[in-house]
C-alpha cells in the first residue's frame, strides 16, 4: 500500500504508526486526517511535519466530502479515529455514538466511492464484554459490550462487516488488548498513574483494583496493524495480544517500585459502573496466518514507558491543565 490515509494520526496509537510506517520507508504518502480534539496533539508527530511524505489535514471524519477528497489520492486507510475513554463515555455518550459510530460509516461511504484497496478498522477487547477466571477472547467469541465506548465501537465493527459482505469492501478489524506506551493520553491509567507518580500525587484506583487487563506495548501493536495492513485477509478479524495479564493493582505496584514510591500514595476511588473483571486475548490467529508475535517483554517495556515519561515531562504536563484538570475533579474527587 503505497499511499495511506490515517485516521485519528495524532492520537497515542496513530501517531506511533505514522512514525513506524515511515521509518519502515514503505510508502510514498501518508496522509493524516485529524480533527484535533483533546487527546489529538501536533506534537505527538513533532519531527516529521517537513517529510515530503507526510501530509496534515485538521477535519472530521463524519465530513464526507473531505473524506472523498481525500481518499482519491489513497490506496488504503486505517482508521484510528475514536472516542476510546471508557469513564467519558460513562459520563457523556453523545460524542461516542457520533465519532465512533457515523464518523466509521461516513468512512465506509468514502472508501466504497473510492473504491479503496484497503480498510482497515482498529477496534478494541472491549466490544468482546467481561470474562470469568479463565479463558480468552478469540475471534469468534460473541460480542458483548459493556459501557457506552465498547457498545459504539462494537456498532462500528458491525458496520466495516456489512460493508465487507454487502458491497464487496475489502475490509479488515483489527481488535487489540489494553495498550500503554509513549504518547498515550494522561487519562488512561498506566500514563495517568506514571505522571501522577513523578508529581509526588495520588493515583486513584477503582474499587480494590482487582480488574485484570491484558497489556501490549504499543510498538507490538503497530507492527501488528501494519503486518495486517500487508498480508491481512478482507473480511477477517484479527485480535492482537502479547499475553501480558496485569490487575490494576499489580500495574499500581510495579509502577510503585520502579519509580522509588510508597504505597501511601495509593487512593482506592468508588468503583466505576459496570467495570468489566477481566480481559485476556488469544492472538494464534494473527501469529499463525500472519507471521506476527509480540517483541517486547513486559517489564522491559514498561521501563521503557516510564522512562519516555520522565523525559517528556513538559509534554505531558502541557496536558494536563485546564479542561484536564475538571475533569480529572469530577471523576475522582471525593
Amino acid at each position: 500500500m503505497r499511499r495511506i490515509l490515517v485516521t485519528g494520526g495524532c492520537g497515542f496509537i496513530g501517531s506511533n504508526f505514522v512514525r513506524h510506517i515511515l521509518a519502515q520507508g514503505k510508502c510514498d504518502k501518508i496522509i493524516n486526517l485529524d480533527l484535533l480534539t483533546y487527546a489529538g496533539n501536533l506534537e505527538n508527530l513533532a519531527g516529521i511535519e517537513d517529510d515530503p511524505r507526510y501530509e496534515f489535514v485538521r477535519g472530521d471524519i463524519c465530513d464526507f466530502a473531505l473524506a472523498a477528497k481525500l481518499m482519491k489520492n489513497a490506496d488504503a486507510i486505517v482508521n484510528f479515529t475514536a472516542e476510546s475513554h471508557v469513564d467519558r463515555s460513562i459520563l457523556d455518550s453523545g460524542e461516542f455514538i457520533r465519532t465512533n459510530i457515523t464518523g466509521t460509516q461516513t468512512l465506509l461511504d468514502a472508501a466504497r466511492k473510492a473504491e479503496i484497496e484497503r480498510f482497515v478498522q482498529i477496534s478494541t477487547d472491549e466490544v468482546y464484554g467481561s470474562l470469568g477466571a479463565e479463558g480468552c477472547f478469540t475471534e469468534e467469541t460473541p460480542l458483548a459490550p459493556n459501557s457506552p465506548y465498547s457498545a459504539s465501537k462494537a456498532s462500528a465493527d458491525m458496520l466495516v462487516r456489512s460493508y465487507h459482505h454487502t458491497y464487496g469492501l475489502p475490509a479488515i478489524i483489527t481488535r487489540s488488548s489494553n495498550n500503554y506506551g509513549p504518547y498515550q493520553f494522561p487519562e488512561k491509567l498506566i500514563p495517568l498513574f506514571i505522571t501522577n507518580l513523578l508529581a509526588d500525587k495520588p493515583v486513584p484506583i477503582y474499587g480494590k483494583g482487582l480488574n485484570v487487563r491484558d497489556w501490549v506495548f504499543v510498538e507490538d501493536h503497530y507492527s501488528a496493524i501494519a503486518c495486517v495492513l500487508e498480508k491481512g485477509r478482507p473480511g477477517e478479524v484479527y485480535n492482537i495480544g502479547a499475553g501480558n495479564e496485569q490487575s490494576n493493582i499489580e500495574i499500581t505496584r510495579l509502577l510503585l517500585a520502579e519509580l522509588g514510591k510508597d504505597e501511601s500514595l495509593i487512593e482506592y476511588v468508588r468503583d466505576r459502573p459496570g467495570h468489566d473483571l477481566r480481559y485476556a486475548i488469544d492472538s494464534s490467529k494473527i501469529q499463525s496466518e500472519l507471521g506476527w508475535a509480540p517483541e517486547h517483554e513486559f517489564a522491559e517495556a514498561m521501563r521503557l514507558t516510564i522512562n519516555w515519561y520522565r523525559e517528556h515531562t513538559e509534554w505531558w504536563r502541557r496536558i494536563k491543565t485546564g479542561e484536564y484538570l475538571e475533569y480529572y475533579q469530577r471523576q475522582y474527587g471525593k
